[in-house]
């Protein structure tokens, strides 16, 4: 929309917020565009942009196709001086001189008869001299160092001095994880041999603001090494995961906020142990938790409830017989769970709540004589499933149960005989939201698992008579009904 000679030009009529305003202020409205099979609304109908649009009622670029007609508009445009074809590339420059003490020194001299000099390969690397003031007045706190500052050319001899500027501190943290890989290295950063064996890393984990920063830069730097020839690989990361922020109070635990969580009090009064367990045990990883202090002692309950089993477990000495039985099999079904959550869906909430109802149900069979076999195995399969999150407590557990090295031990493996049941809870969704959920038999077939999951109460007054356009099966699992 213009404003010029006191008329205004009429509003497009193919963007939904331009289109709005001119039907609230009633506004002149002209079609510029339409589907290339379509007709041309005579209504000041809104007309959305499509893949086989045509430009109409635009003069000598009528019936273009949209990209047809962009050339041939800036064509115009430059023929008449009022325009020209350019690329915009939505980059950003990046800090590399800074005015800062910390940071990455700049090899750099700067002599009078030769201009710019690099510092010599063999007087490197260039490192920062201790001062008293960090803080810029003016000019880089190095430009006060004037005994580290000046300096002598190495092309003529003569009086030189250094860079005072540093580089951004990413410019080490883009790559340091290369280096890692080959430390002790005094003749290259590393060897390309020993980083194309050891990476790319496996799990990056982060929050989302080093998806901006960090995670950019190391891109960046680890593609132009690649370029050169330096490192095999163009993507430093296989896989990407951000964790959620933590919360208290209703706000972003923030020191500015004061609502800040001190962990070395947490750790103090319930154990680290039992801190890191309810960090992990607060919700997805991906999503933001609120601290809850309730929850926290809950952990710690938990933790002296699997203590005062396994010391039980300890003290009834070694059980006779083979392990058998629904303990038996819910023990197993609790291995398959911890396992795939975490390796497959990259979980940790889950997993402890699965050991924590194996530790209730062992807690309940632990007075009966005949389950003493069932009761030992449940229980040292809770500690060696809850190892990753309490390794502490779990070693020392195990080892007083009889066994050594629970971190050296291979981890749990479930018997798929004992994973299968004669039937299995149905979770029935409606549009992707739980509605129901029901015991079935296994086996049904998905015809007849989506009969049952419409039979139920409360799913069929979801669908009301709708139409369902849709049924997904996830077998042994749920049905998703769309509607």
């Amino acid at each position: 929309m213009e404003y010029g000679t006191g008329a205004i030009m009429a509003v497009p009529a193919h963007d939904e917020r331009d289109y709005a305003f001119a039907k609230r202020f009633e506004l002149p409205i002209k079609t510029v565009i339409a589907p290339a099979k379509g007709e041309v609304p005579e209504d000041e109908a809104f007309v959305p942009h499509s893949d086989d649009e045509v430009l109409v009622d635009s003069a000598q670029f009528s019936a273009m196709t949209s990209p047809e007609a962009k050339k041939a508009i800036v064509v115009w445009l430059e023929s008449r001086e009022r325009g020209r074809p350019a690329v915009s590339f939505r980059l950003r420059d990046w800090l590399l001189s800074r005015q800062r003490y910390w940071g990455c020194p700049i090899p750099i001299l700067y002599c009078e008869e030769c201009g710019l000099v690099p510092v010599p390969e063999e007087d490197l690397p260039v490192l920062l001299p201790e001062v008293e003031e960090y803080v810029p007045k003016g000019r880089s706190p190095l430009g006060a160092a004037e005994d580290w500052v000046a300096t002598t050319c190495p092309k003529c001899g003569g009086p030189a001095r250094r860079e005072t500027d540093t580089m951004d501190t990413f410019v080490d943290s883009s790559w340091y994880f290369l280096r890692y890989c080959d430390p002790r290295n005094d003749g290259a950063p590393f060897d390309r041999g020993m980083v194309d064996y050891w990476l790319p890393v496996n799990q990056y984990i982060g929050g989302i603001e080093h998806a901006i920063l960090h995670l950019l830069y190391a891109r960046f730097f680890t593609k132009v090494m690649y370029d050169l020839g330096i490192v095999g690989f163009q993507e430093p990361f296989a896989r990407l995961f951000n964790q959620g922020m933590l919360h208290y109070l209703g706000a972003k635990m923030s020191k500015s906020k004061g609502n800040v969580i001190a962990p070395d009090e947490m750790v103090e009064r319930y154990g680290a142990e039992a801190v890191r367990l309810y960090v992990l045990y607060m919700g997805p990883a991906e999503d933001d938790k609120e601290w809850q202090d309730a929850g926290i002692e809950g952990m710690f309950r938990f933790l002296g409830r699997l203590w005062r089993l396994g010391l039980e477990v300890v003290e009834a000495g070694p059980a006779e017989g083979e392990p058998a039985g629904p303990l038996v099999r819910k023990a197993h079904e609790t291995i398959a769970k911890v396992s795939d959550d975490i390796e497959r869906r990259f979980q940790f909430n889950t997993p402890i709540a699965a050991v924590i109802e194996l530790v209730n149900d062992t807690y309940t069979a632990k007075d009966d004589p005949e389950q003493a076999a069932a009761v030992r195995f449940a229980t040292e399969t809770a500690v060696s499933l809850i190892q990753p999150y309490v390794p502490h407590i779990a070693e020392e557990l195990w080892q007083r149960l009889g066994q050594e090295q629970l971190w050296k031990t291979s981890w749990p493996e479930a018997d798929p005989a004992l994973l299968e049941r004669e039937t299995f809870e149905l979770v029935v969704q409606v549009n992707g939201r739980v509605r129901g959920r029901a015991e079935v038999p296994a086996g049904l077939a998905d015809d007849e698992l989506i009969a049952r999951a419409k039979e139920l109460p409360r799913v069929a007054a979801y669908l009301d008579g709708k139409e369902v356009k849709n049924a997904i099966v996830v077998p042994g699992r749920l049905v998703n009904l769309v509607v």
